[in-house]
């Protein structure tokens, strides 16, 4: 059978057409500060931004290993600690019922009117960091795998209970292998969070020297006009984010591709 050609290839194409549109957009962007002759105080050029990028490398850089590592241990958290509550959730309704609007409410209370009793309490600012942004992260590990727990064949809970399996056998061979896409697709959206809330966990910390993340930066460039600095670590978060996801993904398809529908369909 003739492979289909290299453009027509699903893979190639999701990587292909936003790389083009990207390319598009940059490149109007660089048009439009040449042609209005925009300051660079103002708005600079990408290709200036690349360049403040590569000149300033060794404080972003530094910066950016801060701003991952508190992501990473603040996703980490926030990943152990949802699978825990969504188990603890499963067990039983009544369970669910009590605990889960106090969830919610971590949901919806702003990180930023909690982080600075969390940043006194919490001596430590790495370890403060680290809890404001996995509070950030915690509710979609919490909501979508308590959800995929719970998103089970009916057929197959009585097949399971017809054999008299334990609790223990339901959850390990029925729920969970049920919760995996819901799981993956939380983690998906946890990650990005999780550097979100590290990025607002430094603003309000407010740590500078060389423990400081990629905050520090765009704040110490918004203060000295630095513009380009500003827009390079702001790339660089992007860009994080961006490298997260995509790992994510990867993730995704290595535990489900080879069996469960979303990652099989080629449409």
């Amino acid at each position: 059978m003739k492979s289909p050609p290299l453009l027509s290839q699903p893979r190639v194409q999701r990587v292909l057409y936003p790389l083009l549109i990207g390319v598009v957009l940059v490149a109007l962007w660089q048009w439009m500060v040449v042609a209005m002759e925009l300051p660079p105080y103002l708005v600079p050029s990408p290709f200036l931004m690349v360049q403040t990028l590569v000149t300033d490398w060794a404080p972003l850089g530094s910066a950016l290993l801060v701003t991952l590592k508190i992501t990473l241990l603040s996703f980490l958290l926030a990943t152990v600690a949802g699978v825990l509550i969504s188990f603890l959730f499963v067990q039983s309704k009544r369970i669910e019922t009590a605990l889960f609007p106090y969830a919610v409410l971590l949901q919806v209370t702003p990180i930023v009117a909690v982080a600075p009793l969390i940043i006194i309490w919490v001596k430590n600012p790495v370890a403060a960091m680290t809890v404001c942004a996995a509070l950030v992260a915690l509710f979609p590990i919490i909501s979508n795998t308590t959800l995929g727990l719970r998103s089970i064949d009916p057929d197959l809970q009585s097949y399971f209970k017809l054999n008299r399996a334990t609790r223990w056998q339901q959850l390990v061979r029925l729920r969970i292998p049920s919760a995996l896409p819901y799981f993956f697709g939380g983690l998906r959206i946890s990650s990005g969070l999780a550097l979100i809330g590290a990025v607002v966990a430094e603003f309000v910390a407010g740590t500078g020297g060389s423990g400081a993340g990629l905050a520090y930066q765009i704040l110490q460039a918004g203060f000295q006009l630095n513009i380009p600095r500003m827009f390079a670590a702001l790339l660089l978060i992007s860009l994080t984010g961006v490298a997260l996801f995509v790992l994510m993904a990867w993730l995704t398809k290595l535990a489900l591709g080879s069996w469960h529908a979303s990652e099989l369909s080629q449409d």
